[in-house]
């Protein structure tokens, strides 16, 4: 078993283009089944002067590819599945 403090601290990389996209900041759970439906990858702050937040990255369950030790690898196209706070 594993605890979201556990997966909160592994880092999120795309196996497409072998990127970091950050670590696990939330989780999609279907109130129903008690499924995860997707993890979100929080965007980071910005610094001086930039006011706001990058775009969230939403990764459907069906996406991750694999939970090792110290990373998550997932399959991740940012066209699909990224929004802002604005829109979330």
């Amino acid at each position: 078993m594993i605890k979201i403090s556990d997966f909160q601290m592994k880092d999120v990389v795309n196996v497409s283009d072998g990127k970091r996209l950050g670590n696990i900041g939330d989780i999609d759970i279907n109130l129903n089944s008690g499924k995860i439906e997707a993890v979100i990858v929080g965007g980071s702050g910005r610094m001086l002067g930039f006011f706001g937040k990058d775009e969230d990255i939403i990764i459907p369950w069906k996406n991750i590819i694999k939970i090792g030790e110290d990373v998550i690898l997932v399959r991740y196209k940012s066209e699909e599945y990224s929004f802002t706070e604005d829109e979330g």
